[in-house]
């Protein structure tokens, strides 16, 4: 680049700091002052900076793009008086459950923010196991959203019926795994920079924990430590997290290939405490600045960033109905009332309790509210209701032990077919009628269902019982190969 040009861009980016910062409340300068001091202690002095690089998150999420309007801050005021700034990889995992929305919240904020084309930062996406640079008009590929479709599913069946749906318990999985690869790729990272509240940190963790061992590959995680302790656990856990459900032939490998360090060397920096304020006086820098949008759902989803309102209510709804012998409406107010009791104990403001109330319309049409949620899972996860109901009964695990029990409730017509069932459940000859029953019923190729009967049962510890066990990542079946 010419000197001219790099004037330029100086000043280009001195006068997003000084927009940025008039944003800024007294508490947020005097915090990002306290980030730019803790950046430094971790690069071994302001000296090393320009050699130090840091990961950060992005989902589309209020708190994501917030985070990164602090880093970037951070960046750009250490630019405007060191020699040398740090590198800032900015890295989205691109999943079926991403939004138009989150999409075009991570656009604008980049554009505001003035990442593109900066030689500084890194804006990568990951789709399918390959990172790619950000691409906000990319739709996932079709291969990726269908594995993430079955991955869901694979997931969800390893169950018992009586547990609740955890639907996305896969997303937690993949999550951690795009973690540990993303901190890896290009020379890795120094630190990974995060600004979950230590509730979120668990609450994830929690998660994490419940997917590895329907993944079989590890007992329950200690999740107490919080992200402290994340890559650590990440490094015991292997490079891919659904190896127990595929063969050597059918994973997927991380690409670009060769361009992943052996042997990370990532950190994990917490900045919650310097995230000051009141959310709307966060507000005018969200939308005005960084041309955030949010639906009120989103608002006041609370520590699952994941779960999709509407729909974790009308998973409620089904299993009240399927499972418990209740009515769907009482399976939504159950949901409501949680969410509220967790708000209100978090001193949420009561204009926000009310939207969430007025949002499901108060249970006056839960017809609706069905109609919409079915549409989005299938929009999202191609996941129909047939499938929901089965994936609800859990009934392929353990040798098919609840596969009375699921026939008898929503197919009672293939009661006869029970013995065909178990002989192409245990892999073998079966007629064509009963293969194609199989795959429709479930979403499932035949192959994978038969890994699941193959799977014994897996019991989850309750909430109580997940801080207090085991080593971090001690468990069975555990890889610790550097790549998937």
């Amino acid at each position: 680049m010419s000197t001219i040009h790099d004037q330029a861009m100086n000043y280009v980016y001195q006068q997003v700091l000084q927009r940025l910062l008039s944003f800024f409340s007294r508490a947020e300068r005097t915090a990002l002052q306290l980030l730019i001091q803790r950046l430094a202690v971790a690069a071994g002095g302001m000296e090393n900076i320009g050699h130090f690089k840091v990961l950060v998150n992005q989902t589309g999420s209020r708190d994501s793009c917030y985070t990164l309007a602090l880093l970037r801050a951070a960046q750009l005021s250490i630019a405007g008086r060191a020699p040398a700034t740090f590198q800032l990889r900015v890295a989205n995992l691109r999943w079926n459950g991403n939004s138009p929305m989150a999409l075009q919240n991570m656009h604008r904020s980049y554009g505001a923010l003035f990442l593109y084309d900066d030689p500084r930062v890194e804006l990568v996406m990951v789709d399918h196991r390959q990172v790619l640079p950000f691409d906000h008009q990319a739709r996932a590929c079709d291969e990726g959203r269908e594995a993430n479709r079955i991955n869901l599913l694979l997931i969800g069946h390893r169950r018992s019926f009586s547990e609740a749906l955890e639907l996305w318990d896969d997303a937690y999985l993949a999550t951690a795994e795009f973690y540990g690869q993303v901190a890896r790729w290009n020379n890795g990272v120094d630190a990974m920079i995060g600004s979950e509240s230590p509730s979120r940190q668990i609450h994830f963790l929690e998660g994490l924990s419940r997917a590895v061992q329907k993944a079989a590959i590890a007992d329950s995680l200690v999740t107490a430590a919080g992200y402290e302790a994340l890559f650590p656990l990440l490094d015991g856990l292997g490079g891919d997290y659904y190896r127990e459900f595929y063969t050597d032939e059918e994973r997927v490998t991380w690409r670009p290939e060769g361009q992943f360090e052996a042997c990370r060397r990532t950190g994990f920096i917490n900045i919650n405490d310097m995230i000051v304020g009141r959310l709307e006086e966060r507000w005018p820098l969200l939308s005005d600045f960084l041309g955030f949008q949010a639906d009120e759902l989103t608002l006041s989803q609370g520590d699952d960033e994941f779960a999709e309102p509407m729909v974790a209510a009308h998973l409620r709804g089904l299993q009240a109905c399927f499972i418990e012998g209740r009515t769907y409406e009482a399976g939504i107010s159950d949901y409501l009332q949680s969410c509220l009791l967790k708000m209100r104990r978090k001193q949420v403001p009561e204009t926000v309790c009310e939207q969430l109330l007025a949002s499901f319309g108060n249970l006056q049409d839960p017809d609706l509210l069905r109609q919409q949620a079915e549409g989005c899972l299938l929009e999202n996860f191609e996941l129909n209701e047939i499938q929901l109901a089965c994936l609800m009964f859990a009934p392929f695990i353990d040798a098919g032990a609840g596969l009375e029990r699921f026939l008898r409730n929503c197919h009672p017509g293939m009661l006869v077919a029970m013995p065909d069932l178990h002989r192409a459940m245990q892999g073998l000859h079966a007629s064509d009628q009963v293969l194609k029953w199989m795959t429709d019923v479930s979403g499932l190729p035949v192959k994978l269902i038969v890994r699941l009967y193959a799977m014994g049962p897996i019991r989850m510890p309750v909430p109580g019982e997940i801080a207090s066990s085991g080593e971090a990542g001690a468990g069975k079946h555990v890889d610790r190969s550097a790549e998937g």
